[in-house]
Formats: C-alpha cells, sequence, structure tokens
C-alpha cells in the first residue's frame, strides 16, 4: 500500500476501477466507461448547454477568486527562491447580482485540459455556468458569515463540488474551495494552467493538503481583520473584508480531500466541524489521535465495513458524529457528476444502463438533493446551532440514506 490514498486495491471491482480513475481525472475512453454507444429512443434532446442545478436557499451567491502564496513553505518543484503557489475560491451570499456576470464551472484554460485529458473535449463548448455572480457585492445580513473550507479530490479541481458549495452560500455560509498545486487543474491570473504533476516528489499528500486547508485559514483570519490575502492586492468585493466569522469555521471535502479534512481538522481547532466525501482516510503515518469536535462521514464505496483506515479513524471521534451512506451511490456520486453525467449521456447517446456504470444506481435527482440537503444540515448544527431533525435518523424524504451504526 502506498502513502497516497487514491492508489487502486487488488480487489476493486470494475465499477470501483472506473470511479477511481474519473476521480483521478484520468482520460477515460468511452468503451471503458459503457461499452459501444447507441441511441435510447426515449431519450430527451442533448441540452445546448450543461447545467447545474440553482441553489435553494435565499441568497443569490457572489464569488471571487483570490492568488495566494503560503511563504512558509518552499516549493523545491517550482525552483528555487519559490513558494507553495495556490488558487482559491470565496462563495458567499451576495447582492445586486443582475450587474455582475454568471460565473463559469472552471477557467477556460483548466476547463479544456481537463476536460481533454478525460477524453471530453467534444463537451468544452457545453461547459456549465454557476449561480455564482463574479465579484458581486456581500448580502450584509447582520453578523458575521460562518466559513467552510473546501478540498478536493486526487487529480480533480476546486469546482467539482460546486453544487455544495453554492448551495451552502446560497443559505448565508463562506464556502472557500482551494486548488491544491500539482494535484488540481487551474489557472493563475497571468494565464498560466497547472495541471496534475505525476511525479512523487510534488507536494500531493492528504497531508500537504491539509497544509493547503490550514494556510486558508490563515487567509480567512486575513479577510476578517479587513486585510486582503490577495497577492496583487486585487480588488476585492465589496463587503467581503470584515464579513468573515474565524470563530465559527467547518471544512469538508471529498476522496483525498476528505482525509485532507480529517488530518487538517486533528492538526488545527480552528477547525469547529468536518465532512468527508467517501474519504478513504489512508495515510503514512496514519491518521491518529482522538477528536471531540463533531464529524461526519458521508460513505458511498468507502464504508468503514471496506475501509480499515476509515473504521480506525471513526473509533477515534470521540464527540458528536454521524455516518450515513446513500444506497447505490458510488465514489463519484457525492459531486456535481450527479448532476452533469445524466446530461452527458444524452450528448453521448448512452443508455439508463450505461450511464449507472459511471454513477452508480442512486437516482441522480435524488443524489442532487441529498447533496444539497445533509452538509448544510451538518454545518447548521455545529456552526450555527441550528437543530433540525434531518440527522436524527432515517427521512422519508430520503429513502436511499442509510445511518450506518
Amino acid at each position: 500500500m502506498t502513502t497516497t490514498p487514491f492508489t487502486a486495491r487488488t480487489s476493486m471491482t470494475r465499477r470501483r476501477m472506473l470511479g477511481a480513475a474519473l476521480a483521478a481525472g484520468a482520460a477515460v475512453p468511452l468503451a471503458a466507461v459503457a461499452g459501444p454507444a447507441w441511441a435510447d429512443p426515449g431519450a430527451e434532446p442533448a441540452p445546448k448547454r450543461l447545467t447545474l442545478p440553482v441553489p435553494n436557499g435565499p441568497y443569490p451567491v457572489g464569488m471571487v477568486q483570490l492568488h495566494l502564496i503560503d511563504r512558509s513553505r518552499p516549493d523545491d518543484v517550482a525552483g528555487a527562491g519559490r513558494f507553495r503557489e495556490l488558487m482559491a475560491t470565496v462563495w458567499y451570499p451576495a447582492r445586486n447580482v443582475e450587474c455582475h456576470p454568471p460565473a463559469p464551472w472552471m477557467p477556460d484554460g483548466a476547463l479544456e485540459a481537463f476536460l481533454t485529458d478525460q477524453g471530453f473535449s467534444d463537451l468544452i463548448p457545453l461547459a456549465p455556468l454557476t449561480s455564482g455572480h463574479v465579484c458581486a457585492p456581500v448580502r450584509q445580513l447582520g453578523r458575521r458569515l460562518p466559513v467552510v473550507v473546501f478540498s478536493h479530490g486526487a487529480h480533480s479541481h476546486q469546482g467539482d463540488h460546486t453544487l455544495m458549495v453554492q448551495e451552502l452560500a446560497s443559505h448565508g455560509y463562506a464556502a472557500v474551495t482551494v486548488a491544491h498545486q500539482y494535484d488540481t487543474y487551474t489557472e493563475f491570473p497571468d494565464g498560466r494552467v497547472a495541471v496534475p504533476l505525476r511525479d512523487q516528489k510534488a507536494p500531493t499528500l492528504p497531508g500537504d493538503f491539509a497544509a493547503d486547508l490550514r494556510f486558508v485559514l490563515d487567509c480567512v483570519e486575513q479577510l476578517a481583520a479587513g486585510r486582503n490575502p490577495d497577492l496583487a492586492q486585487r480588488e476585492l468585493p465589496a463587503g467581503l473584508l470584515g464579513s468573515l466569522d474565524p470563530r465559527r469555521i467547518g471544512a469538508f471535502g471529498w476522496s483525498k480531500g476528505g482525509t485532507a479534512t480529517a488530518c487538517a481538522m486533528l492538526a488545527d481547532d480552528r477547525i469547529r466541524a468536518g465532512l468527508s466525501l467517501d474519504g478513504l482516510m489512508q495515510m503514512n503515518p496514519p491518521l491518529a489521535g482522538d477528536l471531540d469536535r463533531p464529524f461526519m462521514m458521508m460513505s458511498a464505496e468507502f464504508t468503514r465495513a471496506a475501509d480499515p483506515e476509515a473504521a480506525a479513524f471513526w473509533s477515534h471521534l470521540r464527540g458528536w458524529r454521524l455516518n450515513i451512506r446513500a444506497e447505490g451511490a458510488v465514489h463519484i456520486s457525492y459531486g456535481d457528476n450527479e448532476a452533469l453525467f445524466p446530461q452527458v449521456a444524452k450528448v453521448r447517446g448512452w443508455s439508463e444502463q450505461q450511464l449507472q456504470k459511471v454513477i452508480g444506481t442512486l437516482d441522480p435527482d435524488q443524489a442532487v438533493k441529498i447533496q444539497q440537503a445533509y452538509p448544510l444540515a451538518f454545518f447548521d448544527a455545529h456552526l450555527r446551532h441550528r437543530q433540525g431533525h434531518l440527522l436524527d435518523g432515517p427521512s422519508p424524504a430520503f429513502p436511499a440514506v442509510t445511518f450506518l451504526p
């Protein structure tokens, strides 16, 4: 077993190997996904542009990108005298959004590289827009905004869970996503496009992701104190400085990002609540130490029964804890895939069976609603002390969700 948590296991089924490949951003030939494509005669027409679900919260959403340099971490890959360089995006409740353009799912250069590597270059013109509006003013809600930081998976990108991020922002959170350099597709302000570096010397382990998250927390504190952490001091949206609450911070991540969330939370008590989306919890050395703050696991394939590292981590949770699983979900089910791949299936002419080989048998509409509801309920409970009933047990509104003992 290697130190990286995304290495395929010898016991993986074909579906799990596919999920790992897609999660890693690897180019997957269509034949490997679903065999020879054929058009379903009852299928709806293909979309002119892929779309993401509109968030359900009461507030419009704004977003702004930050270019960050962590001068405490030299970057040997970039060269002598260079430091860890990251892009981050802040999503927040906004006002006057009609005066600001909608934000793309990914910057153009990063999108082209990402979809080309995955074998979906024909989808580049169909890339979705988000519900975020670039640099729209921050809506003042009477008190500072609770903050959640997000960590993506291996060889993925910071937009791959936009569905969840914009949902949180629409309910009054500041959600900060980070692009983990050397293991992501991103674009810098000067036009440079970064892609995953398949080099074991690159800082791409879960511990490196966790260090990125902790640095982003430093930047959140700067924003809260009225200081702009952007490298070029680019203008920020009106009202952003001083609007974040550094005393109410949560974190979540998918796959390797879920492992990084656990790692960062064990090392940094600024994170008051953590959520892992099918994280593998594999690290070397292993995750260790008791955690007395709330932690929730949304499992799909890497359940505690299947993943000894996840079971070991669970045994160290001494505070509030919860483990749920959506029946029929696969590793890529917790993310924008459930909204986007059904539309891709129409473009490619896949049958329902072919689509299920990619995203599992969980109904896509139900999967989207699960992603919108459960993370929000978790962070509402533990950052805002808003006690609903969704996390108490099975709900007739979400029949696929099982509460694991």
